[in-house]
């Protein structure tokens, strides 16, 4: 009787003895060790699920395990999302990747500042290739702030501050795009179509865009590093961050994406365009690429199909390694970036030759004083409110002096010059409602072009247990010519620089 009861008691963990214990082992230690409410995996391996658990909270406050099916904020993991949609109406012959995203847009267009909106085509939009620069911006529950309708969004924000095609620029706002124009096309709401046309074909029944009531009860809390459940929070870019899925869904829609398609999984597009959204089109460095929703890359022999996503109270990733048919998506309930690490030891122990973690790059050099900078250059940054005065005095010294208006001078911080491009950071505020909601300092990204800077400031929130906005405006300077010239930029007069 008692060697019975002993088997009973042990016949648990011999069943769920595998080789996973290990990693069940290390995630339990690290969400302890990192105070991350919780984690959940899902691997498919050769067109099957070999491991799917949760590990922690979901809810601390309500004591709710979190399982392979609770729903997680997906942050940017919502873009191969979208671009599937996308590429569904690419399909049926309503979109076309290589014509201008304008056609798609209602009365509010693209506004190029440099090179020319037909070449902002929807391929580039979706690669984030337009020109289209760094843009996020959140709206929560509690605050008095509501999301502007889109055609206002476009109108404020939608420039193309570098030509198209000329350059990689991660930009959520072109995927805010591309969930309008999903709508205008579809003649449906974004969230209805991507359910409908998305999500219900691949059996996807715990995604959604956004959460409905009837879901709620299923998702992960999104808590601020300090443990803070934080509310919840709207986007001018929902197909770049809204979307909601579980590890179990996810990975379900990797398995689609390697052309392993389920019995209950119907082709909602050929598999040819599962190719064309693999394809490189932007390139990002030496070992990476984006293509249609996707990062393309190398990691050591494997090329690794992928999304990341990171917010408030969100980290996740989902890889796809083709060559070995594997699927894994990691998702958390916490901003720590404990899905990347997860990720690569669990690929690690699936594939014994996985290389390590890259390094990041070596930083640029400083910024070391340009002759073809050395002087002062004048301009403006444009907002939809008003035209704002931008000085910037390089010195012979490398210090670069840096005045928005009448605000007081500063130095641009941090100043790197590589291939041309001037980036940096200053104090300033760019006084406009949106950009008011949050302290901020400008992030400066100016190219030289034909003896004028221009480019980017971005209104980039401070920290803070919220996530804040990276707000962008058109910025062009010019050399200011000997003294007692006046000359003018734009509407601007300008005189003697004293």
């Amino acid at each position: 009787m008692r060697r019975t009861l002993l088997l009973l008691v042990l016949a648990p963990a011999l069943v769920c003895a595998d080789e996973f214990d290990a990693l069940r082992s290390r995630i339990r230690a690290e969400l302890v060790r990192l105070n991350v409410a919780s984690v959940s995996v899902a691997l498919a391996r050769d067109g099957k699920i070999v491991w799917e658990e949760g590990f922690g909270w979901a809810d601390r406050e309500k004591r709710i395990a979190a399982t392979e099916h609770t729903l997680y904020s997906l942050a940017s993991i919502s873009k191969p999302m979208t671009a599937t949609g996308l590429m569904v109406l690419a399909d049926r012959g309503l979109v076309r990747l290589d014509a201008p995203m304008d056609e798609y847009l209602g009365a509010a267009k693209l506004r190029a500042r440099t090179g020319s909106a037909r070449e902002a085509t929807v391929r580039r939009v979706a690669s984030h290739s337009a020109g289209l620069p760094l843009h996020y911006q959140f709206f929560y529950a509690d605050e008095p702030y509501a999301r502007p309708p889109m055609d206002e969004t476009i109108l404020r924000y939608a420039n193309l501050v570098t030509p198209p095609g000329e350059r990689y620029q991660y930009s959520n706002l072109g995927y805010g795009l591309l969930d309008y124009a999903i709508s205008r096309v579809s003649g449906r709401d974004y969230a209805e179509f991507m359910r409908n046309e998305v999500f219900l074909p691949l059996g996807l029944t715990r995604t959604s865009v956004h959460l409905t009531p009837a879901l709620e009860p299923y998702a992960a809390i999104r808590y601020t590093a300090a443990g803070q459940r934080l509310p919840m929070y709207d986007f001018d870019h929902p197909g770049g961050s809204a979307l909601w899925a579980s590890a179990h869904d996810l990975v379900r829609f990797g398995m689609f994406h390697l052309k392993d398609h389920l019995a209950d999984q119907k082709a909602i597009i050929k598999d040819a365009s599962i190719d064309e959204m693999q394809r490189p089109v932007a390139k990002i460095d030496e070992s990476q690429n984006y293509g249609i929703g996707w990062f393309i890359g190398k990691r050591g022999d494997y090329t690794m199909v992928s999304h990341r996503g990171a917010m408030g109270g969100v980290a996740t990733t989902l890889n796809l390694i083709p060559s070995k048919r594997i699927v894994l998506a990691v998702l958390s309930n916490d901003s720590d970036r404990l899905p990347d690490r997860l990720a690569d030891q669990i690929l690690k122990q699936m594939l014994p030759d996985w290389p390590a973690t890259r390094t990041t790059s070596p930083r640029p050099e400083p910024y070391t004083a340009q002759p073809q900078l050395t002087g002062t250059w004048i301009g403006t940054i444009s907002t939809y409110k008003r035209e704002l005065p931008l000085t910037l005095q390089f010195q012979k010294s490398g210090d670069i002096h840096a005045r928005l208006g009448s605000q007081l001078e500063t130095l641009l911080n941090e100043a790197e010059w590589r291939d041309g491009v001037l980036t940096g950071q200053m104090q300033g505020d760019i006084g406009t409602p949106d950009t008011s909601r949050r302290p901020h300092t400008l992030l400066l990204r100016l190219k030289l072009r034909d003896r004028k800077l221009n480019g980017s400031a971005t209104a980039m929130s401070l920290p803070a247990d919220r996530a804040g906005n990276a707000i962008s405006h058109w910025v062009e300077l010019e050399k200011a010519p000997a003294p007692g010239e006046a000359f003018r930029i734009g509407s601007t007069r300008f005189t003697e620089i004293k």
